[in-house]
């Protein structure tokens, strides 16, 4: 049977895994709002279906602008259904050497601009009693690895948005999911990641080899975008969608390493957890 048409936004589509989102949106039969930054990524945008992909100019760091827009878009391509909040960067420095430009930076990429998307459809999925939320995180998000901690900062914050809000609006029949993909093919780690220049030998025996390694890795990743694209497709299709969605083998591996680490540490220090509490 054939899942029923949906009204999709999709922040970031030019590329990358928002752009195979995107793709797979409509080629399923669905509407799909799409931002983008500049007029040729419109253009291009548009060029997949003439009538069923949207257009938005819109950077979704311009918070003032994000209600007007997506309501003005709205009134063309119907009620978002589904918000895909994709858009964002990687940014790569040791925390010390980083400034705190490239924190805000961060923050307002993959935190703040996402919150600002959500805060816009949420008045209607609530007024319609339905909607799903999807933010892409990563398994930065839920795992760790030196030279990207403003990275896994910002979606660390984003998971815990994701799933606080999930428990604010499940009464409302919206599902909130956070996406948190591995490593996949697309320029996550090319020419889309900021990277801070190197300026403390303290550092270079841990960050030199991790960094030549993204670099040459670029490119070669294990993860395939467009079955990135089914398993979304998959996910707003079920009637009872997870929170959270670990995508690739990588991920999956890490994760399940780190809560046994996690559930060993509690174990062993559970006595000095527990020695807390009045008597």
């Amino acid at each position: 049977m054939t899942a029923p048409s949906k009204t999709f936004l999709i922040t970031g589509v030019s590329s990358g895994l928002g752009r195979a989102f995107a793709a797979g949106a409509l080629s399923a039969g669905h509407t799909v709002i799409g931002t983008v930054r500049r007029q040729e990524d419109a253009d291009s945008f548009a060029a997949l279906d003439p009538h069923r992909a949207h257009p938005l100019m819109l950077d979704v760091t311009n918070y003032a602008a994000v209600a007007a827009a997506v309501a003005a878009t709205e009134a063309v391509a119907g009620p978002v259904e589904v918000l895909v909040n994709n858009a964002g960067y990687g940014h790569e420095g040791v925390l010390e050497e980083s400034s705190m430009q490239d924190l805000e930076r961060q923050f307002a990429a993959n935190v703040f601009g996402p919150v600002a998307m959500i805060k816009a459809v949420l008045p209607s999925m609530r007024a319609r009693r339905r909607g799903h939320i999807v933010n892409v995180t990563s398994m930065g998000g839920f795992i760790t690895m030196p030279g990207i901690a403003f990275y896994c900062g910002s979606k660390f914050a984003l998971e815990g948005i994701s799933e606080s809000l999930g428990k604010e609006v499940e009464r409302f029949g919206i599902h909130v999911t956070a996406l948190a993909p591995g490593q996949f093919r697309t320029d996550w780690a090319g020419r889309s990641m900021a990277r801070t220049p190197r300026s403390i030998p303290d550092y270079d025996e841990v960050m030199d080899p991790i960094r030549a390694a993204r670099q040459a890795k670029s490119g070669r990743q294990p993860g395939d975008p467009d079955k990135a694209a089914a398993a979304l497709l998959a996910l707003v299709e079920s009637e009872n969608p997870p929170s959270r969605l670990f995508l690739g083998e990588d991920a999956l591996q890490l994760v399940r390493q780190k809560l046994q680490r996690v559930g060993s540490e509690i174990d062993a220090w559970e006595a000095l957890s527990r020695s807390t509490s009045f008597v």
